[in-house]
């Protein structure tokens, strides 16, 4: 009586319907509770209470979102998530069941579910759930990215392409690995970009460039008077990202005392200002990365293995440049292009020697050495085109990892500079130009990066 009492309910609000939900779940109970709430969400609202049942109703009508138990009487959720993946690839599942545990998690995810919860769910969080699925772009539907596009068509970039479109349609945690440079924070906007969150803010950390006496109230925030210096209530890393994507790179680098308050936050979904009493909810996506290998750091004991296992559900390798060298000329134009840009100018191009000389080369600090590598080459370049003693590999053992460090040496004092420089820029590029963190990375004084900066026109 009371199923068909919401089903009329839900007739009578039909013109605020803004999408129809298919609910899962053995238990009767759980079933009206759960139509109730979203048809009060000016949702529609339908149920099965097994999976033979589920999957006919799939057969037969169209549905914006699927909740499903992991427990149904004659099969389970995660064959379910595996029947949608294949039949009905555009639905977001979630799962809810009240047997939670972080190997039915990574399994339901890696499965394909959008996202998992545990039982019992507050109003709150079906809420998040139900508007980020609804969020979510269709696959076919343009997805405006601004100027953040992975260039490349070698085997190893088409396939991060596609995983990128399948992750960004999951709020599962992701963790991206790769060498320094291979564009781990491009593969993280680009997810962001194109998922249920892409309104919301993308929030990129260093992880490596924070004091280890600052990381917590970076993360958290912290409350007016907490400690010396703070003068005024401030928010953090998280109350930032709140609604969006934290991407947490270098992640290998933090404390373990910060690991440990990372992972109660990631669980219980509330984070504590330090100095403050209270808790406050955030909705928070996390993608971390590192050029690290942090299943070893785990083996070493230097980062934990819960915090890693929350972290890590999903991974997503991205290839070094060496084994995309067919990419290398179309990323080259690119990058040559954006320099020209910047300064109103026609961009240069490579000689044949010049494109065959980069082709050959390992490039140990991937795009970003490529992008290095142009920038000083149209520098110093007398001409429109770039020829191979521009790009300054070396003459001889072109292709092996250790011509990264040769170049023109004299004279002395211009060689010195370009070394100076070159050292600034990365770690001003490390630690997101926080003008601070770079001096204290570099192993000077604020005030002598600042004089530096200046005589080497560095803006």
């Amino acid at each position: 009586m009371a199923g068909g009492v919401t089903n009329r309910r839900a007739e009578r609000r039909s013109s605020t319907v803004h999408g129809t939900v298919l609910v899962v779940d053995d238990e009767a109970d759980i079933r009206e509770l759960l139509q109730l709430s979203l048809v009060r969400m000016g949702l529609g609202a339908e149920c099965a209470g097994s999976l033979a049942e589920a999957k006919n109703l799939l057969e037969s009508k169209q549905y914006d979102l699927c909740l499903t138990d992991m427990r149904l009487p004659d099969g389970d959720g995660l064959e379910l998530v595996r029947h949608v993946g294949a039949h009905r690839s555009d639905l977001p599942v979630a799962v809810i069941t009240a047997f939670g545990s972080t190997e039915n998690a990574v399994a339901a995810l890696k499965a394909g579910a959008f996202d998992y919860v545990t039982k019992p769910l507050s109003l709150d969080q079906l809420r998040a759930l139900v508007r980020s699925a609804l969020s979510l772009p269709q696959k076919s539907a343009a997805i405006r990215s601004g100027e953040h596009q992975l260039l490349g068509v070698s085997p190893g970039i088409e396939h991060v392409r596609l995983m990128i479109e399948k992750l960004a349609r999951s709020q599962a945690p992701l963790y991206i690995t790769g060498e320094s440079g291979s564009g781990k924070e491009l593969a993280a906007r680009l997810i962001h970009e194109k998922g249920a969150r892409r309104d919301k803010p993308f929030i990129a950390v260093n992880c490596g460039a924070i004091p280890d006496n600052l990381v917590e109230s970076e993360f958290f925030g912290y409350k007016k008077g907490a400690f010396t210096g703070a003068e005024a209530d401030r928010d953090g890393f998280f109350q930032a990202a709140n609604g969006g994507t934290l991407f947490l790179d270098e992640v290998a680098d933090l404390p373990l005392a910060m690991q440990v308050k990372l992972l109660r936050a990631i669980q219980e979904k509330h984070v504590r200002k330090v100095g403050a009493t209270v808790e406050e909810p955030v909705d928070i996506r996390f993608i971390c990365a590192t050029h690290q290998n942090l299943a070893a750091r785990v083996e070493s004991g230097k980062f934990r293995q819960d915090l890693y296992y929350r972290l890590a559900v999903i991974e997503l390798r991205m290839p070094s440049l060496r084994e995309c060298r067919e990419d290398i000329p179309l990323l080259a134009d690119a990058i040559l292009r954006r320099l020209s840009a910047s300064h109103g100018a026609q961009p240069a191009q490579l000689s044949d020697g010049a494109t065959q000389a980069l082709a050959a080369y390992d490039f140990p600090g991937n795009a970003r050495e490529l992008e290095n590598i142009l920038e000083r080459a149209t520098a110093l370049s007398a001409s429109k085109i770039i020829q191979p003693a521009d790009l300054q590999l070396g003459t001889q053992g072109l292709g092996q990892r250790e011509t990264a460090e040769v170049g023109s040496r004299w004279p002395l004092q211009e060689y010195l500079d370009r070394v100076e420089k070159e050292a600034i820029i990365e770690a001003l590029e490390k630690t997101r130009f926080n003008r601070t963190a770079a001096a204290k990375l570099l192993g000077i004084t604020f005030r002598a990066l600042r004089y530096r900066m200046e005589r080497l026109g560095i803006q």
